[in-house]
């Protein structure tokens, strides 16, 4: 109900404090919004519907999904506005690791070498994370170029400690290799049974690639690699909505197409892995 249709609106802007040309003026652009205005509403309807789309990300990347998706260019500060605006907060858990731990026992920890990656396939990390669909346990081997943080080989398993799943990546990955003859390759992981056995390990030197390992219990040594296992478990669950309506193996397939080609990197000044790569003329 309008109070200006029960009492005199001089009497009413008195009380308030404010002159009667401010509030015919309020009340213009209530009813007349500028496109300014207007386009301001419509952003925020637009990062809505992603936000429904892609809930554990909050206003930086949604802004860089947008700008990729459709062109719309819009300040950070912007983004955050419209995003406040409209009570989108991101869904994502944050993780707290631990100390580090003991040293490297099998390989030594190049990453902390502060080596320089300027080209592809010159350093990959791996790393195995696990998940259950409609009560089926998954674990899913990752390999990752740290230079573009693109994927680059993926193998998924349902059974619990299938050493096939990091051999089978590993021979894609070793199939990559030969694509770049010219470099060194330096492949580092945790401390796993697998990473560390010698069956693992023996298949790599022929093909001139140098192990890497985090020291024990150190989740921090292998950041990048821990960190893109966590968002893939809040992107595949909370945004594209794994349910095994269909094979979990199409639904991971979709989801690293999707990772490389369609998303976002913060590090990569928000481009892609494959824009990245095809900015460098990769």
């Amino acid at each position: 109900m309008e109070l200006s249709g029960e009492f005199p609106v001089k009497a009413l802007c008195e009380e308030m404090g404010i002159v009667r040309s401010s509030f015919y003026g309020w009340k213009k652009r209530l009813s007349h919004p500028s496109e300014r205005e207007k386009s301001f509403v419509s952003n925020i309807m637009l990062f809505r519907e992603y936000h429904l789309r892609y809930p554990s990300h909050g206003y930086r990347w949604l802004n860089a999904k947008i700008r990729l998706d459709t062109g719309l260019v819009m300040s950070n500060p912007y983004a955050h506005k419209c995003c406040k605006s409209a009570g989108i907060k991101s869904k994502s858990k944050h993780y707290r690791y631990r100390k580090p731990g003991d040293p490297d026992r099998v390989f030594p920890n190049l990453l902390l070498t502060e080596m320089q990656i300027d080209g592809p396939m010159q350093c990959i990390v791996s790393d195995m994370t696990a998940f259950c669909v409609k009560g089926t346990y998954y674990e899913l081997t990752l390999y990752m170029d740290l230079w573009n943080n693109e994927i680059v080989s993926h193998s998924l398993s349902a059974k619990r400690g299938d050493r096939m799943t990091y051999i089978s990546g590993l021979e894609d990955l070793v199939e990559l290799k030969k694509q770049y003859p010219g470099f060194e390759m330096i492949l580092h992981s945790d401390q796993g049974s697998v990473y560390t056995s010698k069956a693992y390990n023996e298949l790599l030197p022929m093909y001139g690639i140098t192990r890497s390992m985090s020291r024990a219990g150190t989740p921090t040594d292998n950041a990048a690699m821990e960190s893109i296992n966590g968002w893939i478990k809040a992107e595949l669950f909370t945004d594209l909505h794994v349910t095994g309506e269909k094979s979990v193996q199409e639904e991971i397939d979709d989801y690293i197409s999707f990772f490389n080609e369609q998303r976002p990197a913060y590090s990569l000044g928000y481009l892609t892995p494959k824009q990245y790569r095809e900015s460098r003329g990769c």
